[in-house]
């Protein structure tokens, strides 16, 4: 099995896609004016207090006020060492150091915390902690219990907490430290530019997507990195012997003409955009996201084996599970999940398609509650929805059909068009002569039934000309 890594590198845009045995596996994609801020670290003033529903809304130098939860505010700035203030004391103008956790979506501003995280290769430093914790993805009891031995006997400063990553799963007590002690540094460095700084002010940026992807993915079991620009290259390079030396040699530049091209990732990525998703049994998945939730219908389809209903359902169910964790992760998609399988009747085919669906998730770096699997096949879930989903960030809705997805059909349009024109001519009733311009397809429905023309034509005394336009879409009326 081969892993790879690709980075495309544009003026105006860094893709970054994660191939695994020819299947993509992840795909990010960042521009200049939608960077990131998740991760970001911000001196903020508290702007207003809605004592109502236990938040504050906070300026952090963005044009749109960060979202903050007063249970979350640990310390203010006037002394770093206190813990949060009770609410009755939080105020206007408090200065507040916040993270953001999630990105502004549609009218609402970031999601800000005070539980600050500081995420390195293998650890995370949450610096109002005091806990060493194991990521719950390590779920091999001896080797939680290996990273905790060798923890502790590591000399680090106290008052400092960490998280151990999924990462750090195997590694040497010298990566640990090494990777603790940057952390460290790089928090004296920001607890100094807190102190030097007003707020409003950006207190630390995170990785760009380059740089993350390196951090997160690029791992033991990738063959290779390869970026398709000289300078890129270079800066990952740099960044590589500074952090993860023992990877460099891996790291590609690309001198073809189309990597994304070339590896078959443009083709998969373009799939990404599609709402239907075919399974090797043709069965397949219709995806249907809104704002706040995502609706994945499971089809039998052209599935053709000589099965009984109750295992031609089972059998499909299974594949349809491992292709959804597939999507919401290929797809980064959030919020309130509902997912409806074929109904089966056995409880015991239920119970193993979820386990499916739950194995399939493992290796999902976002949060989610799997809340189980009723008689009738719906799963509901809910996962962690942190930054701007790809397709958002590449398409924008139909400025035809304004993100319905469906136009009104012809005939519709010919009955609708003849409403307004009666409407027209009631309003103008001076007119002598009219012209009503159609698409192509309306007019010849339009024309089925000459006798109300006939009829206007009579009734206001004005002659009525029909202009076709194949050019004009079919919603549209022009009167002149």
């Amino acid at each position: 099995m081969t892993k790879e890594i690709l980075i495309n590198i544009e003026s105006q845009e860094k893709r970054a896609a994660v191939i695994n045995d020819g299947r993509l596996e992840e795909f990010y994609i960042e521009r200049p004016q939608d960077k990131t801020i998740v991760g970001n670290i911000y001196k903020g003033k508290i702007e207003a207090v809605l004592s109502s529903v236990g938040a504050a809304f906070v300026d952090i130098g963005l044009f749109k006020k960060g979202f903050l939860y007063l249970s979350e505010i640990e310390s203010s700035f006037e002394s770093c060492e206190t813990q949060g203030p009770a609410l009755k004391e939080v105020k206007k103008g408090q200065e507040v150091l916040v993270q953001v956790v999630k990105e502004s979506f549609g009218t609402k501003g970031p999601r800000l915390s005070c539980h600050i995280g500081i995420p390195g290769r293998y650890l995370v430093l949450m610096p109002q902690g005091r806990q060493i914790g194991v990521s719950r993805r390590i779920e091999n009891d001896e080797e939680r219990r290996r990273l905790k031995q060798v923890f502790s006997e590591l000399k680090l400063p106290e008052g400092l907490g960490f998280i151990v990553r999924t990462a750090a799963s195997g590694k040497t007590k010298q990566e640990l430290l090494r990777d603790a002690n940057f952390l460290i540094k790089l928090w004296r460095r920001m607890e100094k530019i807190v102190q030097s700084k007003k707020a409003p002010a950006l207190i630390y940026e995170d990785y760009d997507l380059t740089l993350r992807v390196i951090r997160d993915s690029f791992s033991e079991d990738v063959s290779k990195l390869i970026v398709d620009s000289k300078a890129e290259f270079f800066r990952i390079q740099r960044f590589m012997r500074a952090f993860l030396n023992y990877l460099v040699k891996k790291v590609e530049l690309y001198k073809g003409s189309d990597l994304f091209t070339e590896k078959d990732a443009e083709r998969q990525i373009n799939k990404i955009f599609e709402n239907k998703v075919y399974l090797k049994s043709k069965a397949y998945l219709v995806i249907e996201p809104t704002e706040g939730l995502v609706v994945i219908d499971v089809n039998s389809g052209g599935f053709k084996k000589k099965l009984r209903q109750e295992e031609a359902a089972f059998k499909v169910n299974c594949e349809a599970a491992q292709e959804v964790a597939h999507q919401l992760i290929l797809r980064d998609l959030g919020g309130i999940v509902v997912i409806d399988f074929i109904d089966m009747e056995k409880e015991g085919h239920r119970r193993q398609v979820l386990n499916t669906l739950k194995q399939a998730l493992a290796c999902d770096k976002a949060k989610y509650d799997i809340l189980g699997i009723s008689k009738f096949g719906l799963v509901e879930m809910t996962r962690e929805r942190v930054h701007n989903t790809v397709q958002s960030l590449s398409y924008q809705d139909c400025p035809y059909c304004h993100g319905r997805g469906k136009i009104k059909s012809p005939l519709t349009m010919s009955i609708y068009a003849l409403k307004e024109l009666r409407r027209y001519l009631r309003e103008h009733a001076s007119l002598k002569q009219i012209n009503i311009t159609l698409n192509t397809a309306v007019i010849d429905e339009f024309m089925k039934n000459k006798s109300n023309l006939e009829f206007l034509e009579r009734k206001f005394r004005i002659r009525i000309n029909i202009i076709s336009d194949p050019s004009l879409k079919i919603e549209e009326i022009r009167l002149s």
